[in-house]
């Protein structure tokens, strides 16, 4: 059985909806702690703007939160390479080369992906560290602090309290907002990825890492989130700076005020706006990158 064959019926559709409409597809790939319906304002938005719009899951994602947290374990043990072999298989179905946008660990995952095999352009908001990236602010560590406090998390999912979504993401939030995300997109995370991205730096032969592939990696855009206590700005400043080295557009943008929950909150269209605006500069419209399909 391939890779392919293990997606999802809602990403089965949303892949032939893009392919069949021709345009350029963007590919979301969200976080711990949230699902791949976290992202619908968004292609609501990119959809507008002429794209189409392809939502990744995570291997085992239950459908909607509440199914996630009838099953808070339906995600334990599920590792980085587990999710980027999936994201491979999914790209990889697109007949065109995507953009790539990625939030948190999604962040992270983006750029795996890009410099693996490629991408139109990448955005990664927020991105959780890959090994290289040395800052590790106190903010990150009491964030990470409900998974990294016990080693048999690694095996586990783990879903946070009110209070520390509160502080991990929505810091910057009215705590009437705060509790409104929490019900809304909150799901139960599989420690493992997190303990790979906290220990990266430990771990030489970590899944939590970034190869250099100068032109095949594409335009990269780096959001970081000036408030943000989980992947604090200084972490993303930090990637950024790696990333540099690469000989694609490499670009960082800093939102002031904004918080780890900003893919979601009420300030999500002006990540978006910002986004969108990075995509066009690169010249993305619905005529370029067509991938050259194997016979």
């Amino acid at each position: 059985m391939t890779e392919a064959s293990h997606l999802s019926q809602r990403e089965r559709k949303e892949i032939d909806a893009a392919n069949a409409s021709g345009r350029q597809p963007v590919l979301f790939v969200h976080g711990l702690w949230l699902l791949a319906s976290s992202w619908q304002p968004w292609t609501e938005m990119v959809a507008a703007a002429g794209y189409a719009p392809v939502c990744a899951d995570w291997p085992g994602d239950p459908i909607t939160p509440d199914a996630a947290r009838a099953n808070p374990q339906a995600l334990a043990g599920t590792s980085i390479g587990t999710i980027l072999s999936h994201l491979e298989a999914l790209a990889g179905a697109l007949h065109r080369e995507p953009i790539l946008i990625g939030h948190s660990m999604g962040g992270l995952l983006v750029q795996m992906l890009a410099a693996r095999i490629g991408a139109a352009a990448t955005v990664a908001i927020s991105p959780a560290p890959f090994r290289g990236v040395l800052p590790l602010p106190v903010s990150a560590l009491r964030s990470a602090f409900p998974v990294l406090a016990n080693p048999l998390n690694i095996r586990r999912a783990v879903q946070l309290t009110p209070a520390q979504f509160r502080y991990g993401f929505a810091n910057t939030l009215t705590e009437a907002e705060s509790n409104r995300l929490y019900e809304e997109h909150h799901v139960p995370a599989p420690g493992r990825p997190l303990f790979q991205a906290g220990l990266a730096n430990l771990n030489p032969w970590t899944e939590a890492r970034v190869p250099r592939r100068d032109a095949q990696r594409g335009p990269l855009l780096i959001i970081a989130a000036e408030r943000d206590n989980t992947v604090p700005a200084t972490v993303s400043r930090a990637a950024y700076r790696i990333q540099t080295r690469d000989t694609s557009v490499t670009e960082l943008v800093t939102l002031p005020d904004a918080g780890h929950s900003l893919v979601i909150d009420s300030g999500w269209e002006r990540v978006a706006q910002t986004a969108l605006n990075f995509i066009g500069a690169q010249g993305m419209t619905d005529g370029t990158t067509l991938r050259a399909m194997a016979s």
